[in-house]
């Protein structure tokens, strides 16, 4: 039995962060769950995925966020108890919804799990999605520990369907990743089937219906803002002149600094747990009782202009401020030390920090860049690619491992804005300019959000080459299935979409399917499409090693070997494709046996054929 089926109520359990969600979704008896991954909230529906014939819980890989949002909004106004869960610009994907969503509202109780990326760990931005519940009036819980991730989820089901609008939770990378004990409720019961009720002058929103529907939202809106005047999660803890306010991962920082700095009995700390509506009376009252505040808070001055507001409009004079104090900043992840400066600088606390090691005499780490795994297909596929079109070609790319072509020696990636943009942004370059384009994008990405731009590529006559990376899962987010994959070695009984015949279907003309270990053939369809006159796609199809492997899928051959007495040392192996498995000992080029996965790229670039399979 998974372990967060296992009933144990009252008993504690050692969880992810992530995972405390998934027990606080079924602890309030969530039957329907929908999801497009994203680290950092991958491990969410990734326990669902793992339960699946244990519960009779619906769950789906839904194509992209806007699907799973839209999914999932259907389920939640039927009467289903419903959670979608997204990384921070997945929840741009599905704002298109989301926005309505909040007019039309819900009958089950729906949340929304938004996970946001400071410091950009596995991101292309840190955007700062507190300004989501600000945007479309839903209310907003921000939970400080493992734990709370779990009873916020109960919670925030209940508050959804007294309010009957969906309710998204914020956590951050730091808690989504961290693990500790959690007490654990009862599993509660749950209902799988419901009755949709039709009322299309609510549910259909034409201009005239969503006229009474945004009044409908204020109106709720106004009943959140009570909900959180009351919250017993958003609380002052203290009763010092020295006022602090906190939220998500920085509260306990903060907490940590007060403690640190032995100034306990000094200070205020306001902790707001549910976030949006911002409780304007309790803030007041604290700002009141205390001489001056301190915000903490990652990413935007969120809270801080939103107290500055209320200050202002009540007439509190004292400072408030958070920017800009210590390492306070819009920038990145804080830490402990930061938030323990920045308190003893704000509020004059004599600190002179920890002493930092002198490691003047300590040599360097050597770097440890990102790089594609060993035997990669798509190191192969970047290679013959280049060997065609060359370095000066434009190059957009996409969201997934093959982003990593980013990186010399491969050199091949000149613009990546957002899932699928590498079509889109083909489109423009190859209209803007005489050069040559050629985009990447994986299978993955391509059904999430690539075949738009392909059929506006087909249909505005755009010349250039687009190229699927097909390695038949989602591999960057932790293999997790998609259209394109055969889900039958994973036990779960989906339709597999032909990328192919998806792309044929676009009206593409000029496609080739290419193995991309077999470079000779791949150059020469690759050669084919460079005077295309129009749009050509080529599908390079080989699975992930990785991913084969944990699929027992995974031919075992023999590892290659350098054979010292051909090898003249040119380093076309090194310099041209990079792989991990290969390394300078001394002045040689050897290969670590253990890493490579007898793929044979190397071995075909190498100009004296001198890298040959073992023969143990």
């Amino acid at each position: 039995m998974h372990k967060l089926l296992i009933e144990n109520s009252g008993k504690e359990m050692l969880l992810l962060g992530n995972e405390a969600i998934a027990r606080g979704a079924l602890e309030a008896g969530v039957s329907f769950v929908t999801c497009y991954p994203g680290t950092p909230s991958s491990e969410i529906p990734e326990q669902f995925f793992k339960m699946g014939k244990e519960t009779d819980i619906y769950f789906e890989y839904s194509t992209n966020e806007k699907v799973a949002m839209e999914v999932g909004a259907a389920a939640a106004i039927a009467g289903l108890r419903t959670m979608v869960t997204l990384k921070h610009v997945g929840l741009n994907v599905a704002s298109d919804p989301l926005m309505t969503l909040a007019y039309v509202g819900v009958k089950g109780g729906m949340v929304i799990i938004n996970a946001d990326d400071p410091f950009c760990f596995s991101s292309q931005n840190e955007q700062d999605n507190r300004y989501y519940a600000r945007l479309s009036s839903l209310p907003m819980l921000e939970p400080t520990n493992v734990q709370e991730m779990k009873d916020i989820t109960v919670a925030a089901f209940d508050l959804s369907e007294e309010l009957e609008l969906p309710v998204i939770i914020r956590t951050t990378t730091r808690l989504n990743h961290i693990s500790a004990a959690v007490k654990l409720g009862d599993l509660k019961p749950i209902k799988t089937k419901d009755t949709f009720q039709k009322n299309p002058f609510h549910f259909v929103a034409v201009p005239a219906v969503s006229r009474n529907l945004h009044k409908l939202l204020l109106e709720k809106y106004d009943r959140a803002l009570e909900k959180s005047e009351n919250w017993p999660g958003n609380t002052i803890v203290g009763s010092g002149k020295w006022g602090i306010v906190a939220n998500g991962v920085s509260f306990n920082y903060v907490s940590d600094a007060v403690s640190d700095l032995g100034i306990s009995d000094k200070v205020s700390i306001l902790k707001l747990e549910f976030s949006w509506p911002l409780p304007k009376d309790l803030c007041t009252r604290f700002m009141k009782k205390v001489d001056k505040v301190l915000v903490v808070e990652e990413l935007e001055p969120v809270m801080e202009n939103d107290l500055k507001a209320i200050a202002q409009e009540s007439g509190i004079t004292i400072p408030i401020k958070g920017k800009g104090i210590a390492g306070l900043s819009r920038l990145f992840e804080y830490d402990p030390g930061m938030i323990r400066k920045a308190v003893a600088e704000y509020f004059g606390v004599d600190y002179k920090g920890t002493e930092i090691l002198d490691l003047s005499e300590v040599p360097e780490l050597p770097g440890r860049p990102p790089n594609l795994c060993a035997g990669c297909p798509h190191r192969a596929t970047y290679y013959s690619v280049k060997q065609v079109y060359g370095p000066d070609a434009v190059y957009p790319t996409d969201i997934g491992c093959y982003t990593l072509g980013l990186l010399p020696p491969i050199s091949m990636a000149d613009l990546v804005i957002c899932m699928g943009s590498s079509v889109s942004t083909g489109c423009g370059f190859s209209q803007a300019t005489d050069q040559k384009v050629v985009s990447f994008i994986g299978d993955s990405t391509f059904f999430h959000s690539g075949i738009t731009g392909l059929v506006n590529a087909v249909h505005n006559n755009h010349k250039f080459t687009l190229v699927i990376l097909d390695n038949g899962t989602t591999a960057m987010t932790g293999h997790q299935p998609h259209p394109g994959v055969n889900t039958e070695p994973m036990g779960v009984d989906l339709t597999q979409l032909s990328v192919e015949e998806v792309v044929r279907g676009c009206g593409v003309k000029d496609v080739h399917v290419v193995k991309p270990f077999k470079l000779k053939k791949t150059i020469e369809s690759v050669k084919a499409t460079m005077e295309y006159d129009g749009i050509s796609v080529i599908i390079s199809k080989e699975a992930c090693p990785l991913f084969a492997k944990a699929m027992g899928q995974f031919k075992k051959s023999r590892p290659f070997y350098i054979n010292h007495n051909k090898c003249k040392n040119h380093r076309d192996c090194i310099n041209l494709l990079a792989c991990p498995a290969m390394y300078l000992d001394g002045e040689q080029v050897e290969i670590d046996k253990n890493l490579c996965t007898a793929c044979s790229v190397c071995a075909q670039v190498c100009p004296e054929n001198a890298i040959l399979p073992l023969k143990e």
